[in-house]
């Protein structure tokens, strides 16, 4: 199941909206066969691993990273894929939450007298697809906050300038986790301050996520770079305008119109949305206030911490935008749970108690 899971993570930037997954066919012994989910649409797991095997299949335990679906979706059910190969036990990490499987693919793999086990590394599994779980359970995504800052918690100099306080390994690592993520959301403070493409520039990137901008009155150029880059830009707005809108979407930006809340669009309104559309993963790459807006209302999952060797100074502008405390217990509960190295800078993970 370990090299299921390693197989699976091959597929980190390209399966989007689906689940990554990974499969080990064994027989006597010996792998004879596995495969990973490369891409939505393309091949599953399991049907890779079952091509790769070929008739060596017949009688052999299958290792998955999921309950295999049973559904027609834009492939067929790999637990009939399965069946129809011969294979004799299936053993997989953990039950999809899809309403479509949820226990339907185990149920129908037993019907037809496969030997069928589950649970194991289930909360690696997890999380490996923690904003697929998520989705499916609650309707909206898994949300993780980019944050860069100095020693001392600034991000800017009080005029603005901002580039560079993390160094190019930093800026890279950023670029890995765009690539995995569903959605890369920002808000018209920075569009019209940095004029960013917000897009994945990896050489090997298969897909693009989407870019979504929270544009309360559409003030976003209609020569921005978020909506001219490869992909799709997607304006969240509060006040409609007609003139505004037709110039933005001729540009190719599609729009929608979002209920607000403390003047921009309503953040758990905007978290419903991209759930419907199938978002597992949202990237917050956003200003102080905006970025404080998603901590302030516990509307994150995760918080990733860039923190460059170096001060700024008192009057450099802050980290989040967050309302002053009245007493000590009132201070937002985290937990670190990694620490790691990019380049000359810390990368720090955090998550909510």
């Amino acid at each position: 199941m370990a090299r299921a899971l390693d197989l699976a993570r091959r597929g980190l930037h390209g399966t989007d909206p689906n689940p990554r997954v990974g499969c080990v066919l064994l027989r006597g012994g010996a792998v004879v066969g596995e495969g990973w989910h490369e891409r939505a649409g393309g091949p599953h797991a399991e049907v890779a691993a079952l091509t790769a095997a070929g008739d060596a299949a017949r009688g052999a335990t299958a290792y998955v990273t999921l309950e295999p679906c049973n559904h027609y979706g834009r492939t067929p059910p790999c637990s009939l894929a399965l069946i129809e190969a011969g294979v004799a036990r299936v053993i997989y990490a953990i039950d999809d939450p899809n309403p479509e499987v949820a226990g339907a693919g185990a149920a129908r793999l037993r019907g037809q007298g496969v030997a069928v086990d589950s649970g194991l590394m289930a909360t690696e599994a997890e999380a490996l697809n923690a904003g697929y779980f998520k989705r499916r359970r609650s309707g909206r995504p898994f949300v993780r906050v980019k944050l860069a800052a100095s020693l001392d918690g600034r991000t800017a100099l009080a005029h603005g300038e901002s580039r560079w306080i993390t160094s190019e390994a930093a800026r890279s690592d950023v670029q890995h986790f765009r690539a995995r993520s569903s959605v890369v959301l920002t808000g018209i403070g920075t569009i019209l301050a940095d004029d960013p493409q917000m897009n994945v520039r990896l050489g090997d990137s298969s897909r693009q996520p989407l870019r979504v901008v929270l544009d309360s009155r559409l003030r976003t150029p209609p020569a921005a770079r978020v909506i001219d880059g490869p992909g799709s830009a997607l304006l969240l707005a509060t006040q409609d305008d007609a003139q505004k809108r037709g110039v933005l979407e001729g540009r190719g930006a599609e729009i929608a119109i979002m209920p607000a809340k403390d003047g921009r669009p309503d953040l758990r309104a905007v978290l419903d949305l991209l759930g419907t559309r199938g978002a597992n993963e949202v990237w917050v790459e956003a200003g102080a206030g905006l970025a404080g807006a998603f901590v302030r209302q516990q509307l994150f999952d995760e918080l990733l911490i860039y923190l460059a060797p170096t001060f700024l100074g008192p009057d450099a502008l802050p980290l989040l935008q967050l309302p002053a405390l009245a007493a000590l217990d009132d201070r937002p509960r985290l937990r670190f749970t990694e620490c790691v190295a990019a380049g000359d800078d810390l990368r720090i993970t955090a998550v909510r108690e």
